[in-house]
């Protein structure tokens, strides 16, 4: 879905996280080079880009239409990509535009709960269907959801017009904010290690159960 606000050379929206993580498989595949989403610790850190200010160009909001479309640039939809300047690491994007799905379950005191702690592998993989972490804020947002601190979780308003019963696991109808970027790690995981980043139990007895949910209306 695109709202007529443009495909080719745009950001792909509307989809769940689950469906993001189908398309890295598929991508795999198709390719034979490993993609994946990043976890939440790993989109940060490239966010932040060796930074530890607000942005990744600083602390003065005043400068993110620079490198930012948002709620104050945006003209009310997402733009093609790469038009604003990059972050320290020639990421585009990065803020703004739309929010990018991570891989991880979103535990709103999850920075909290690991401060003063080392965590070689902060990623909490997912259990349930909400809330589940985006960041990088969106062409809807305000310049604080754009820090690269600023954390959100999945809601289930963003599937409220979906009509289908069951409703779809591919498909937010009310998330046209929501994207995802991908990573293809410098070294291919081995079999066991990719285990971590493909789908969880709870995923794939979700997908049995929408199966069968599909095939009870037929």
């Amino acid at each position: 879905m695109t709202f007529g606000m443009g495909r080719e050379g745009y950001p792909a929206v509307c989809m769940t996280q689950f469906a993001a993580k189908m398309y890295c498989k598929w991508l795999s595949a198709k390719t034979g080079r490993y993609y994946r989403l990043p976890t939440e610790a790993e989109w940060e850190y490239a966010a932040r880009a060796g930074t530890t200010t607000a942005y990744s160009f600083g602390d003065d909001p005043k400068k993110l239409g620079d490198y930012a479309w948002f709620e104050g640039n945006s003209d009310e939809k997402y733009h093609k990509i790469g038009q604003k300047k990059p972050n320290p690491w020639g990421l585009y994007d990065i803020h703004g535009n739309v929010a990018e799905w991570c891989l991880d379950q979103y535990i709103p005191d999850r920075y909290k709960q690991l401060a003063g702690k080392v965590a070689d592998d902060p990623l909490v993989p997912v259990t349930k269907t909400y809330p589940q972490t985006v960041r990088g804020g969106a062409w809807t947002d305000e310049a604080p959801l754009l820090r690269s601190a600023a954390r959100r979780g999945s809601s289930k308003d963003w599937k409220a017009q979906d009509p289908q019963i069951p409703q779809s696991i591919w498909y937010f109808t009310d998330a046209n904010f929501v994207g995802f970027r991908i990573v293809r790690p410098l070294r291919t995981p081995t079999a066991e290690e990719a285990v971590k980043y493909d789908l969880t139990e709870f995923e794939k007895q979700e997908l049995l159960d929408y199966k069968k949910a599909q095939a009870g209306k037929q």
